[in-house]
C-alpha cells in the first residue's frame, strides 16, 4: 500500500531543492563578479555575451553541485529523490532560462524584466544577478529596474520558447 508521507516528503524536498539551487545561483554569480580568481572565465561570458547552449549550460550547472544533489540520499529515499529531481530540474530550468536570455530575452514571461539580459546590455557588475528568477535581487535589494525593451529587442525575428541554442 503507497502512503503519502514519502511522496510529500518527495514533494517538499523537490520544492526546497529548487528554491535552494536558486540561492545558491544568485550568491555564486554575485562571488563570480566580486572575486578575480573565482570569476575568470564569467568575465569571458561577459566579453562574448553569449550562452554555450542549453546542453552545455546544464552540464556546467549539474557538474558543479553534483555531490550535493546526492546529499539527502542518507536521509531517506523520498527525501534524496526528491532533492536530486529539484536541483536537476532547476538546473534545466536555468540553463534554459540563461541561454533564452541571451538569444530571445522577450520570452521569458514569468519575470517582468529579464534581469540576466538586463545584466548584460547595461554593463551591471552590481545589479540582477538571477539567471532564471529574480526573487534573490528583489529580497537583497540588487534588483535594478530599466527600460529595456527597445527597437533592438521589439525588432527582433518572432521565433518560438525552443528556437534556441541547445548545444
Amino acid at each position: 500500500m503507497l502512503t503519502l508521507e514519502p511522496i510529500a516528503i518527495g514533494i517538499a524536498c523537490f520544492i526546497i531543492a529548487f528554491i535552494l539551487a536558486s540561492l545558491v545561483e544568485y550568491w555564486m554569480h554575485r562571488l563570480m563578479h566580486a572575486s578575480p580568481r573565482v570569476g575568470e572565465r564569467h568575465r569571458d561570458h561577459h566579453r562574448r555575451n553569449e550562452g554555450q547552449g542549453v546542453l552545455w549550460e546544464f552540464r556546467d550547472y549539474v557538474r558543479g553541485t553534483f555531490i550535493v544533489l546526492g546529499l539527502m540520499f542518507f536521509v531517506s529515499i523520498p527525501a534524496g529523490s526528491g532533492w536530486l529531481l529539484g536541483g536537476i530540474a532547476y538546473a534545466a530550468f536555468s540553463a534554459y532560462a540563461h541561454q533564452l536570455q541571451h538569444e530571445n530575452p522577450t520570452k521569458c514571461f514569468w519575470m517582468k524584466m529579464p534581469v540576466h539580459y538586463v545584466h548584460h546590455k547595461y554593463g551591471m557588475w552590481d545589479h540582477n544577478f538571477g539567471l532564471a528568477v529574480d526573487w534573490w535581487d528583489h529580497i537583497f535589494g540588487t534588483y535594478k529596474p530599466v527600460e529595456w525593451l527597445s527597437e533592438q529587442e521589439l525588432n527582433q525575428p518572432e521565433r518560438s520558447y525552443l528556437q534556441l541554442r541547445w548545444w
